[in-house]
C-alpha cells in the first residue's frame, strides 16, 4: 500500500501533465489517506460537533476506518444527510451551515485531498480562494503588487451559492478528467445525500 503523499504526489504530476484520472476509486481503500484526513480535521472546532447520528471525532479508530473502507470495496457506503442548523449573520439573517456526520466528514476530506492535489496543479495563478496557501491576504497582496494601475474593482457574489449550483454541471466537469465510474457514483451519492433541519438543539447536543 502507497503512503499517502506517494498517492497524492501522482495525482498532482497526473494534474499538471493534463492526464486523465483512472481507477481513482482504489485509492479510497488506502488507510494512510484516512489517518491524513484525520490529521487535518481532528483539531478543528466542528470535529466535535454531531451530525444527525450523534457521531463525532470522539473514539476514531482504526477500526472506523475499515469499516468505511469495507463498505467502499463493496460499494455499500452512503452518504448520511447533514444536519441543517442557522447561525446568525451581522446583518440580522441567518446561514446555513451543514453538519455531516463524523465519518462523512472523514470520507470527504479525502475525497478533497485526492481531486485537490490532481486540480491544483491545473487552476489559474489569479485564483485564491478556498485554496491550500492562498485567501484573502494573498489576493490582496497580487493587487498591491501588479494590479497597481488599477482604480476599481467589481465585486461579485452568487446568491445562494450552495444551493443554486446544478449539480449534474458539477459531476459532468469532473467527467471530462475523472474516468472512473465507481467514482463518479460516489460523488453523485454525495451530492444527493440531501439534509435534515435543525431548528432547535438535537438531544445530543
Amino acid at each position: 500500500m502507497q503512503n499517502a503523499d506517494t498517492v497524492l504526489g501522482v495525482l498532482r504530476e497526473r494534474g499538471r501533465r493534463g492526464l486523465p484520472m483512472e481507477r481513482l476509486y482504489r485509492q479510497l481503500f488506502n488507510p494512510q489517506l484516512y489517518l491524513l484526513a484525520y490529521g487535518r480535521i481532528y483539531a478543528n472546532k466542528g470535529a466535535m460537533t454531531p451530525g444527525v447520528n450523534g457521531e463525532t471525532a470522539d473514539g476514531m479508530s482504526m477500526t472506523k476506518i475499515d469499516k468505511i473502507i469495507d463498505a467502499l470495496r463493496h460499494e455499500r457506503y452512503r452518504f448520511m444527510p447533514v444536519r441543517r442548523t442557522y447561525i446568525p449573520k451581522k446583518n440580522g439573517k441567518t446561514r446555513p451551515l451543514g453538519l455531516p456526520s463524523w465519518s462523512g466528514k472523514l470520507l470527504g476530506k479525502v475525497i478533497r485531498l485526492l481531486l485537490e492535489a490532481y486540480y491544483e496543479p491545473r487552476f489559474s495563478d489569479r485564483s485564491h480562494g478556498f485554496r491550500p496557501g492562498r485567501g484573502c491576504h494573498t489576493a490582496l497582496r497580487e493587487v498591491a503588487n501588479t494590479w497597481t494601475g488599477t482604480t476599481w474593482f467589481i465585486e461579485g457574489d452568487i446568491a445562494d451559492c450552495f444551493r443554486s449550483l446544478d449539480h449534474e454541471v458539477m459531476l459532468s466537469i469532473l467527467t471530462e478528467n475523472i474516468h472512473d465510474g465507481r467514482f463518479l457514483r460516489l460523488m453523485r451519492n454525495m451530492l444527493q445525500a440531501g439534509y435534515l433541519e435543525s431548528y432547535s438543539k438535537l438531544p445530543f447536543d
